[in-house]
């Protein structure tokens, strides 16, 4: 193909057999996997960070722009200048801006504005996004940004799963104090907040379920 250089996939052919065997061995797996809202503060090597974000980073996107950067933050100091603001904006959600009806569906997962597991986990990891790239020549367009970094965010969260470790996606709003705390460029937005680590011993999660394969499948 022309001005495109390429090289051949190297698939894996394998039988219709073992790929249903992996699948819903896969599908089981997942399925364990459930918000943690109490960490551990066992340290966690950075080697296994940095394996989970770049495994996220393997995501696609729009014209293959990446538009991405993950910040992993285990600096104390740094995790409690974000929680301080973290929990300023939770604060005024849970007590004004948060309508009847949302903090009514969120009682039975008996949240509030304190958002401890910032400084409690070993690692936060923000996930921005890029709206443009900056380069030499100026502003250059990406595009599906939005798409394209809520896919390395599913894949981030699945990837810290399957490392044996729990996290929890926190979007405090607005979330403009990230960029500025973590001294990102004008190009990146605050996307997701998510602390990584082991959850603390004997830790309780509520007692939900997911929906139904026919709630959630259309066959045609």
């Amino acid at each position: 193909m022309k001005g495109q250089s390429f090289i051949t996939y190297p698939y894996d052919y394998q039988s219709l057999e073992t790929i249903a065997s992996r699948v819903s061995s896969f599908r089981k797996v997942m399925d364990q996997r459930r918000t943690i809202r109490s960490f551990s503060d066992e340290p966690i090597p950075r080697e296994i960070i940095e394996d989970i974000i770049m495994t996220a980073s393997t995501a696609p996107s729009g014209a293959h722009k990446q538009p991405w950067t993950f910040c992993a933050v285990s600096d104390p100091e740094l995790k409690k200048e974000i929680r301080i603001a973290a929990e300023k904006e939770e604060y005024i959600n849970y007590h004004g801006r948060m309508p009847e009806e949302w903090l009514e569906d969120l009682k039975p997962f008996d949240t509030d504005w304190n958002k401890e597991f910032i400084t409690t986990a070993p690692w936060i990891i923000i996930l921005f996004k890029k709206s443009y790239q900056l380069t030499e020549k100026g502003k250059s367009k990406n595009y599906y940004v939005n798409e394209s970094v809520g896919i390395a965010a599913g894949m981030l969260i699945t990837a810290i799963h399957m490392a044996g470790l729990v996290t929890l996606t926190h979007t405090p709003s607005p979330m403009n104090f990230l960029g500025k705390i973590l001294n990102r460029p004008e190009n990146e937005k605050a996307f997701l907040l998510l602390p990584v680590g082991r959850p603390v011993k004997g830790v309780k999660i509520p007692n939900i379920s997911r929906k139904k394969s026919h709630e959630v499948i259309v066959w045609k």
